[in-house]
């Protein structure tokens, strides 16, 4: 993500502290999401019977935990940068952009959630939904955060 946007040296000097800010939680939460759906959606089994497939029920549950990620974490975003000054904005976009494990995981994650998100349209059933392609967004997301981290 760090690429797509400016860099400053200080932080002062910042341009659109907002939306690196904004863009960057959302995608945390996104990921953070899928992980729990994920999660979620591999125990259903166990408790009770499903008349879908198992893999379609984890895109499903990791897709639906993908939106209720992003969700809940603007929200928190909303409620955490409520009245902040712009000097906390832009300080907070900086520290981002200049550490090296968010840029590696930005790196590893994004181009993991496209790649996921394109194999999920190309074997998706017909009337599956929008569900299972953003699940497969999901899985690729967290694919690429895991290769992030044991990569670096």
């Amino acid at each position: 993500m760090s690429q797509f946007f400016p860099q400053t040296e200080y932080a002062e000097d910042q341009p659109l502290a907002r939306t690196i800010l904004t863009t960057h939680v959302l995608n945390r939460g996104f990921q953070a999401g899928s992980a729990v759906g994920l999660l979620s959606g591999s125990l259903i089994p166990i408790f009770k019977r499903q008349s879908s497939t198992f893999p379609a029920l984890l895109l499903r549950s990791t897709g639906i935990g993908g939106c209720v990620g992003t969700g809940l974490i603007s929200l928190s975003l909303a409620a955490r940068m409520w009245g902040a000054e712009e000097i906390e904005w832009k300080d907070r976009s900086w520290r981002l952009q200049h550490n090296a494990g968010q840029v590696a995981v930005d790196r590893w994650s994004q181009p993991g959630a496209v790649i996921g998100g394109a194999l999920a349209v190309a074997f998706r059933r017909p009337g599956g939904g929008v569900l299972p392609v953003l699940g497969g967004a999901g899985w690729g997301a967290l694919v690429g955060a895991v290769g992030g981290v044991l990569f670096r």
